[in-house]
């Protein structure tokens, strides 16, 4: 079988190409502001490195957030349009379970920066189980045991995937509709938060 996953949910992108339990290819840096032009020609590299062209993937594995964005609107743009003009499945992920996935003999508390003292936290066990479920929270509000794991300055682990560990838990399911995968950012834009605000001011 013969996968390509993507996750854009971070300033750190991570496109991988994986065939029969084996990473063929991987890209895993940090672009900061040049997502949405990173990305193409990573998948693009991604081919060409592997000697195989969109029509040979079995499946597309993409982030879904919570994290970026933009940078989750990117990725899910790319690999809705993969999948839907390929015809293959798609399978959604959260960004906070593949951090999560870092080796660790604790349980890992994945975190993304969401500003002002506010995370995106999920907890979860060696096997990815969903400890806690993913929300938007202070991060002095987290109550868990476990190690942080994160690509922003909190104290814990930087993150180190393990991409294979993530696949083998997903990859018997069907996979969705393109068409209804969604991001899951967990909060409101901050568009629609100052949206929000008027319109809550304007009730009172």
């Amino acid at each position: 079988m013969k996968y390509l996953f993507i996750d854009s949910a971070t300033a750190t992108l991570v496109v991988a190409i994986i065939i029969d339990n084996e990473i063929a290819y991987i890209y895993n840096k940090e672009t900061g502001k040049d997502m949405s032009s990173t990305i193409m020609p990573v998948i693009e590299e991604a081919f060409a490195q592997t000697a195989l062209t969109p029509k040979d993937i079995d499946k597309i594995f993409v982030s879904t957030g919570p994290g970026s964005f933009t940078g989750i609107r990117v990725g899910l743009a790319v690999a809705k349009t993969m999948a839907w003009s390929l015809n293959i499945p798609i399978i959604p992920i959260s960004s906070l379970e593949v951090i999560a996935s870092t080796p660790n003999t604790n349980n890992n508390i994945a975190l993304i920066d969401a500003r002002r003292g506010y995370v995106f936290a999920g907890v979860y066990d060696n096997e990815l189980n969903e400890i806690k479920e993913d929300k938007h929270i202070l991060l002095s509000d987290i109550k868990a045991d476990g190690t942080y794991i994160s690509y922003d300055d909190f104290e814990g682990l930087k993150p180190q995937i393990d991409l294979l560990k993530v696949i083998k838990k997903h990859e018997k399911e069907q996979g969705e509709n393109p068409h209804t995968v969604n991001p899951k950012y967990l909060k409101l834009t901050e568009a629609e938060e100052n949206l929000k605000k008027k319109n809550d001011n304007a009730n009172k």
